[in-house]
């Protein structure tokens, strides 16, 4: 007993302890991998699900244990302030921060369920705004269906999306988005029983649920029933030159293409005029297997400029998410499922990689000194985020180093794990090279105290470490805010620490009561600036 109140002193005296111990006079805990980290609060752990989600679970804990940890941080906060919530879900949707809106849906559901009765009548109120497309509006009519009965606000919320929807985009709602999750058009119809607003309307209600009426030669008289008439019309269609004149004539999407149209070229070519950008990136692959897309084809040419078009990148809320997983994918090759292959076209990647950055929006360098690390331990090597095949936390967090290093001129990559190394990564370099170096390095234990003790021990300047990390760190004989203050006290530095969460668990390395720390969400499209803004004190 004492020798260990003798070591205890110890370590009070020097600032050091073990990560396998928690640090004396804070409120650590025990993280999932055996070793102490601080807990993050509850709002911190909202933003985490919202953005990052918990699909596929983590290293350490499945996805029925991180949804179930996640569902009862969100009840949590409901509890607390469910106006905040649904401010917050809003407003992570609205500005399209999450590759995925299923887990705002989610939690819009709870809000909607399980809330007072000011929070849900807020939850409701919010639904078109946070489920934009039909899909959303099946998810979320999934997720209330299992926390809570329909009752008559849930009805009329779902009547109101119908309801305040103009016809024309309506009939393209219905046209795009006709079922998922078991849920369909015609049920929350038959549910929520909306009130035609025009003629439009009640014609559209009536097809959703029980079918056109006939398919005349002629488009029907009401132009925002034209096509849904081009639809039907194509069912029936028997040459590529017919599909096509309906394509250009009534912008059909690809889901309203016959199943045996959808290997053509021409009718690919027609369907790229006026494809929105997601379902471009989504179907690259495709275009590229039936050589509509090659290195000088018009088709390879409009895809370029699509992708360059920063406006455009930011109306359709394309996450950079979808994009690196599109580059990763196509540059491949190969598809994750399936024996698909095809020739991937270089101004294509190319394209794809600078959007990445684009997706992100503008950034200005800050002019400070940085050290981003990488975390590449076992842990960060689990599932992957949002449930991208192959896109794992270790590999991620490389692209969203890479944000902030293509802007920043003092930029130091470290990558860490039981030992840390110095990466050699040009800004110039193009993102799934990066990925594919960095995916290379060797997994081990976490010691996320390294990239501070490198900076003490080769006396690099530092003013920004950023540890991209799930902060389940184990394995170091001194923990990570120990290390950063006493390197601050060694450099006379008052340098910061960003932990950028990579997985939607519960912890962090930063603690919570010192200033100079910040949490930010991985993949988070607000992230970069944050970090920015944390760094020239503007926060």
């Amino acid at each position: 007993m004492t020798n260990t109140l003798t070591q205890l002193a110890s370590r009070l005296k020097v600032g050091v302890t073990p990560q396998a111990l928690p640090i004396p006079g804070t409120n650590q805990v025990e993280n999932s991998a055996g070793g102490y980290s601080f807990p993050v609060n509850d709002w911190t752990r909202l933003q985490r699900f919202l953005i990052l989600g918990s699909e596929g679970g983590s290293y350490y804990a499945s996805e029925q244990k991180l949804s179930a940890d996640n569902a009862n941080g969100v009840l949590n906060c409901i509890q607390n302030d469910g106006p905040r919530v649904v401010r917050e879900i809003v407003a992570v949707s609205k500005a399209g921060r999450a590759p995925k809106n299923d887990p705002a849906l989610f939690a819009l559901a709870l809000c909607a369920s399980l809330g007072d009765i000011e929070t849900r009548r807020l939850a409701l109120d919010a639904l078109p705004e946070v489920a934009r497309t039909g899909t959303h509006l099946f998810h979320f009519a999934a997720f209330c269906d299992g926390a809570r009965g329909w009752g008559r606000g849930l009805r009329r919320a779902v009547g109101r999306w119908y309801e305040t929807m103009g016809a024309e985009k309506l009939a393209y709602q219905a046209l795009k988005y006709q079922s998922r999750d078991g849920w369909s058009h015609r049920d929350l119809l038959r549910l929520s029983h909306p009130k035609p607003g025009s003629q439009a309307h009640g014609i559209l209600y009536h097809w959703m649920t029980q079918g056109w009426p006939g398919v005349g030669d002629e488009p029907h008289d009401v132009e925002a029933l034209r096509q849904i008439w081009a639809f039907e019309r194509a069912k029936r269609a028997g040459t590529e030159d017919e599909i096509v004149g309906l394509i250009r004539d009534y912008k059909l999407p690809r889901e309203g293409i016959p199943t045996q149209f959808l290997t053509s070229p021409k009718v690919w070519e027609a369907l790229l005029e006026d494809m929105p950008l997601a379902a471009m990136v989504r179907n690259l692959a495709t275009m590229t297997k039936i050589e509509l897309l090659t290195r000088t084809s018009d088709a390879t040419k409009r895809v370029v400029s699509m992708l360059n078009d920063s406006d455009r990148i930011r109306r359709a809320r394309l996450h950079p998410i979808a994009l690196l997983s599109a580059l990763t994918t196509y540059s491949s090759g190969r598809g994750v499922k399936g024996n698909a292959t095809w020739t991937a076209v270089p101004k294509v990647i190319d394209a794809l990689d600078s959007a990445f950055y684009t997706a992100f929006g503008a950034l200005e360098p800050t002019n400070k000194r940085w050290a981003l690390a990488l975390d590449v331990s076992g842990s960060m090597g689990g599932p992957p985020i949002a449930g991208v095949a192959g896109l794992t936390p270790r590999v991620a967090s490389a692209a969203m180093a890479m944000v902030t290093n293509a802007v920043e001129d003092d930029v130091q990559m470290l990558a860490f794990s039981h030992e840390l190394r110095t990466l050699s990564l040009s800004r110039k370099q193009r993102l799934d090279d990066v990925l594919k170096a960095v995916d290379k390095i060797p997994m081990g234990a976490t010691d996320c105290a390294l990239p501070m003790l490198w900076a003490s021990k080769t006396k690099a300047k530092v003013d920004v470490f950023v540890v991209y990390t799930d902060s389940e760190t184990w394995f170091g004989n001194i923990h990570p805010v120990e290390a950063l203050r006493r390197y601050r006290e060694e450099s006379g530095i008052a340098a910061k620490l960003i932990v950028v969460g990579m997985v939607a668990n519960k912890f962090s390395i930063a603690d919570p009561n010192d200033a100079g720390m910040l949490d930010v969400v991985g993949f988070d499209t607000a992230a970069p600036q944050l970090m920015s803004d944390f760094s020239l004190n503007n926060m």
